[in-house]
């Protein structure tokens, strides 16, 4: 089976797909990502074809900083918007080219309308694969709306939250969809309110997440399925970098600090803030520079800078991690058996943040516009002397461990394919 995958978005968002990718073809299939130019290596060096969709996800992520610095999760999507009809029009091209000959098409949130309309125009499966609840449910609001109160409505401003995204979403990207409906595709707009119900037709649903951490609604339908994280093990022949190994064999596990693809107008002075908040308490210290979140000319001999490193590598090694929020990093430090402290920027991170606090397996998430050398160095303190909150983190990383989320995924996909007739 040959199946194509849409991949749109940050590091985290795109190396889960790859992992899905890599379980496919481990099962016999030929498998085509879509991506970014930035991921060309990340995808190649797993024995996947790329296709490129030209741009780069880190340019345009550098140039929404503040925005995304500030928190202001809609207009980060609002002024994604603006760029969308060119992106639109080359995954349309791209991946309609990519996709002549396939067999299915899987995608998640980036890049999901897109990659329907294709199976629409060449009348093959289309399944969603995503990272993050998108079913409406009655059971907790959608991950990109403000948390809402519980009360006797709870259930029903639940599910409308999850309707309301859907909305604020597509009519964001709706003009540049029908450009690339109308211009590559040759196709009639899609519907006003979007094609959710379609959507919503086309079974199974994937999500790339544990429901260990995040139970499945009892109000999802039987073929919407919660597999497990989709985790990617480093590429044949890697080899961590000799000075990062130096650093960690000369005293005890450090913290890792590290934001990810978020990056920041002032690197500087964020590592600086680390480092006081690291050696104030006496600890060691791990940094990720990312795609500019923390940045050093000189560091003390107990703070490392380090660059992209498997987590599925490091963080079994480190005492505890400080990341965004991102689902990619969040899984990853929950499956190292590890606490976790999490300060969110937008999006779905305050979601992944409040559920670790809430799982008990790290202190309480700090938003990023707020994260001072003091209030960091609390919640490290509180990460590497609670026992109790380290014994938790551990035996969540066990059941985590201990499920193939790539295997099952692979599976529903296998099945639905023959249940279909193919």
């Amino acid at each position: 089976m040959k199946i194509v995958i849409f991949a749109l978005g940050s590091r985290g968002d795109v190396q889960p797909y790859v992992a899905l990718g890599a379980g496919l073809r481990a099962a016999g299939h030929v498998v085509s990502l879509l991506a970014s130019t930035d991921f060309r290596k990340l995808v190649t060096s797993h024995g996947l074809e790329f296709v490129a969709l030209g741009g780069s996800t880190e340019a345009v992520a550098q140039e929404l900083q503040h925005l995304v610095e500030q928190g202001r999760t809609f207009k980060v999507f609002s002024s994604q918007a603006r760029l969308a009809e060119e992106q639109a029009y080359a995954a349309a091209a791209h991946g309609l080219s990519a996709a002549q000959s396939a067999d299915m098409i899987v995608a998640g949130l980036g890049g999901m309308f897109v990659a329907w309309s294709l199976a629409e125009k060449l009348g093959v499966p289309f399944v969603q694969a995503h990272l993050v609840p998108f079913t409406p449910t009655r059971h907790f609001s959608s991950v990109l709306a403000p948390p809402l109160p519980h009360t006797p409505l709870a259930g029903w401003t639940n599910s409308l939250s999850h309707h309301m995204v859907e909305q604020m979403l597509w009519q964001m990207f709706r003009s540049a969809d029908a450009r690339a409906r109308a211009e590559v595709l040759g196709l009639p707009p899609a519907p006003f309110w979007g094609p959710f119900d379609a959507l919503r037709d086309a079974r199974p649903t994937l999500y790339g997440y544990s429901a260990h951490v995040l139970p499945r609604p009892s109000d999802w339908a039987p073929d919407i399925h919660v597999t497990g994280y989709w985790f990617l093990a480093p590429p044949a022949g890697w080899e961590p970098p000799v000075d990062l190994v130096r650093f960690l064999d000369a005293g005890p596990p450090p913290v890792y600090i590290g934001f990810g693809s978020m990056p920041s107008s002032r690197p500087e002075e964020a590592a600086a803030m680390a480092v006081e908040a690291l050696t104030r308490i006496g600890r060691r210290g791990l940094l990720y520079g990312g795609w500019g979140g923390l940045r050093a000319e000189q560091l003390p001999e107990h703070v490392h800078l380090t660059g992209s490193v498997p987590h599925s590598w490091l963080f079994p090694r480190v005492a505890a991690v400080v990341h965004h929020g991102g689902v990619g990093t969040t899984a990853a430090g929950l499956a190292a058996g590890i606490p976790s402290i999490v300060t969110p920027f937008f999006g779905d991170q305050p979601f992944w943040g409040q559920r670790v606090h809430e799982l008990g397996v790290g202190p309480r998430p700090i938003p990023r516009r707020r994260l001072t050398a003091d209030s960091l160095a609390e919640a490290v303190c509180v990460a590497t002397s609670d026992q109790q909150m380290q014994a938790r983190a551990a035996e969540l990383g066990e059941r985590l461990r201990a499920e193939d989320g790539v295997d099952r995924a692979v599976a529903v996909i296998e099945r639905h394919r023959q249940r279909i007739g193919g």
